[in-house]
């Protein structure tokens, strides 16, 4: 299956599938904390004008949409910023992929676009901490809870001020991607394989065919996230 997640830095969700046989690649507008993986820093939008996506997990910005900043809304809309924000949700959920999942806090995409499938929390999924976290879905199942463990702890809401702060706040909980790897990668491919496009092996020069803006950083070849450069 080709995986894109859009919006991801810190590789989890990306590794997550890797790890299970997957052709997954992670997009952001800043560079991935493991580079053990295939990675396209740049516009996540372009990267999907490419076609050949079998599924699409995006996480995008949730600081001018999350409800725990509603004080600062009305800012927000006078600067257009806002309207922005949800502009980006709507590319996202309107994508040419078969199965989409895009998650967010507790925001205003319930309001201004539609209502969340899911609600998920990090204690279904082996941590012991609160974060409510909605999930928009197309083509998918909701996701099935693996391990409710006891705590309840808002850790995230409780980490202390910090340039990183947000860098924190936003990477997704290592059992929630392994939940959605094992399972919505279980689920059949929608597309013929001959929609398929190549990327480029680990030994290429690896730039983006088509967008000069994007370069691919894959793994090391050692073993790591889709090392060899098969492309599944």
């Amino acid at each position: 299956m080709r995986v894109l997640i859009a919006c991801e830095y810190s590789g989890r969700v990306r590794d997550a599938f890797a790890a299970r046989g997957h052709t997954a690649v992670s997009c952001d507008l800043l560079p991935t904390e493991n580079p053990r993986g295939w990675h396209v820093q740049g516009d996540v939008l372009q990267l999907l004008g490419w076609g050949g996506w079998d599924l699409l997990i995006a996480h995008p910005p949730c600081t001018h949409l999350a409800v725990s900043g509603a004080r600062h809304f009305e800012a927000k809309r006078a600067s257009g910023v806002q309207q922005e924000a949800l502009a980006f949700v709507r590319a996202l959920m309107d994508a040419p992929v078969p199965r989409i999942a895009l998650e967010n806090p507790v925001s205003i995409i319930s309001s201004q676009i539609r209502k969340p499938d899911q609600t998920i929390q990090p204690w279904q999924f082996g941590h012991g901490e609160t974060k409510a976290t909605c999930l928009w879905l197309k083509g998918l199942p909701l996701l099935k809870p693996t391990n409710i463990v006891d705590g309840r702890e808002a850790r995230v809401h409780r980490m202390a001020p910090s340039p990183d702060r947000w860098k924190e706040r936003s990477r997704t909980y290592e059992g929630i991607a392994a939940a959605m790897a094992e399972q919505w990668g279980a689920l059949p491919r929608r597309r013929a394989a001959s929609e398929d496009f190549d990327l480029p092996a680990p030994n290429d020069a690896y730039g983006v065919t088509g967008s000069s803006a994007h370069t691919v950083r894959p793994a090391d070849t050692d073993g790591g996230s889709n090392g060899s450069g098969e492309l599944r």
